[in-house]
């Protein structure tokens, strides 16, 4: 059965997080446009995928407040979830991490290493290549999250329960690549922008296809726990009573 999975499409334009989680995710997408307010009425999917944004999780925006409270509730209900970039900003805040500004835009294809334990990388060389592109990182993880991933810039990965995050891009294809770094000629230089759509060779693509494998991680993963959930639900009860505590069973006490 296919598992069915809250799209929670955070971009201003959606077109592009449509067709690259369309295309890496084997599942059901239900898609919700967050930024025009639309979530969920009720909790009932498998799993829930926060994507990227132009936004910082930190704008008091009133689609931010209600994203935020939204996902709180739903991990609170046992939904997992996985969040990318802004995604993965939103979880930290939602579960009482930190995000802030930072010094320096990471931006282009970047190399970020994991340690190996978490199931969302399995498989997944230990040092691998991914496109980042962010102005803002999680400085503290939620409490009782475990930082999984990171390189130079910080924290590129971390899992609380049944929540992971990432801050790269695995969904991304060289078009959105281009097109994304294109769009930051308000925040960087024109060398800068060269210096990345440079990069964004397919050589480099290949190579951060690997961290693709996630993708199929998490679903592996999410089925895994809805099987386990489904087979809880149909094992026979253990509360029954054994035939030493039955009234008038070969245990109890004769009358007098």
């Amino acid at each position: 059965m296919s598992l069915r999975i809250a799209l929670l499409n955070a971009a201003h334009d959606g077109s592009d997080n449509r067709r690259n989680f369309r295309r890496e995710l084997d599942a059901d997408l239900v898609e919700f446009d967050v930024t025009e307010r639309e979530l969920p009425e009720d909790f009932a999917f498998d799993a829930c995928v926060v994507t990227g944004s132009r936004a910082s999780v930190y704008w008091e925006e009133p689609w931010i407040a209600d994203l935020e409270a939204w996902v709180r509730d739903a991990v609170e209900r046992d939904v997992a979830f996985l969040g990318v970039c802004f995604g993965h900003q939103l979880l930290a805040s939602a579960l009482g991490g930190t995000v802030e500004p930072m010094a320096e835009y990471e931006i282009g294809y970047r190399t970020v290493e994991h340690d190996g334990d978490s199931p969302l990388l399995a498989g997944v060389d230990e040092e691998f290549t991914v496109f980042t592109t962010h102005s803002d990182r999680v400085a503290e993880v939620p409490p009782g999250a475990e930082r999984f991933a990171e390189n130079d810039y910080g924290v590129h990965g971390f899992r609380k329960g049944d929540v992971f995050a990432v801050q790269f891009h695995p969904e991304y294809d060289p078009r959105t690549a281009r097109e994304v770094t294109k769009s930051k000629d308000d925040q960087l230089s024109a060398d800068r922008i060269d210096d990345v759509l440079a990069g964004v060779t397919e050589e480099n693509y290949r190579a951060a296809c690997e961290a693709k494998r996630l993708f199929e991680n998490f679903t592996d993963y999410v089925s895994s726990e809805v099987a386990s959930a489904a087979s809880d639900l149909e094992a026979p009860s253990t509360d029954a009573p054994t035939v030493d505590e039955a009234p008038g069973g070969e245990g109890a006490a004769a009358d007098d």
